[in-house]
């Protein structure tokens, strides 16, 4: 029911946690029929991580390579459960696709009210675009009021494939924050999260779960190049270059 033109969350050796570099993560989004490629490493709170000069100079990326649309963006570190991230708003705010996440080595989860408390502060974050594998029951949240909020603000949420590996019991929350998005109007992306090149555009879990929901296939962004590229551009505010 679901195919994807883009993979909306990827990752290189410019994370030393990753295994394959640019070029060959743009050679399998061509093997896998992608038409664009998001490229959000992690922001430098996590170790072994990428500093802030490689956000700044993403620019001197071309717009395509091998005829796969590049999306210049960043996978930022929620800091505390004030919503504070790793990277400047400066430097944010020049980028094209922006997902926060949690992550262990950066923030020991807290309680429910605190990650509930730190969602709602990211999703009226004007340079944050995609909430990040949110699933994880690492950092359990009220879900229907950060969802009532996500939508009222306008971002999106993210099914995170490689949640169902690295961060077991995902599907179920998943599933449950997926219902919320159809109800409220909530758009999606089912990414890869790949830190392997062989990993891009493998979303089959993600598909799963919302095949199980009959969840509808125009809150997809990522399912037609069209309708992305046009949440895209509404995101930067102007067309790509």
């Amino acid at each position: 029911m679901y195919s994807i033109i883009a993979d909306t969350h990827t990752h290189t050796t410019a994370c030393d946690h990753a295994f394959s570099i640019l070029s060959e993560n743009v050679a399998s989004a061509g093997k896998a029929g992608l038409k664009a490629l998001a490229l959000t490493e992690h922001g430098p709170k996590l170790t072994g991580s990428p500093s802030f000069i490689h956000f700044h100079n993403l620019r001197v990326l071309p717009r395509y390579m091998n005829d796969i649309l590049l999306l210049r963006g960043a996978e930022v570190n929620i800091v505390d459960f004030s919503g504070a991230l790793d990277l400047e708003d400066e430097i944010i705010a020049k980028l094209e696709w922006v997902i926060a996440s949690f992550h262990m080595p950066v923030i020991k989860p807290g309680t429910v009210k605190d990650h509930t408390e730190a969602w709602i502060k990211i999703a009226n974050n004007p340079h944050i675009d995609v909430i990040g594998h949110c699933g994880s029951p690492r950092y359990p949240f009220e879900h229907e009021p950060v969802i009532k909020e996500i939508a009222g603000t306008g971002k999106i949420v993210e099914i995170n494939n490689n949640s169902f590996l690295e961060r077991p019991g995902s599907g179920t929350n998943c599933k449950a924050i997926a219902v919320l998005c159809a109800e409220y109007g909530v758009p999606v992306v089912l990414n890869s999260d790949a830190h392997y090149c062989e990993h891009i555009g493998k979303v089959d879990g993600a598909v799963k779960i919302l095949n199980e929901i009959g969840f509808p296939e125009e809150l997809v962004l990522n399912a037609d190049y069209d309708r992305f590229i046009a949440a895209v551009n509404k995101i930067n505010g102007k067309p790509l270059d």
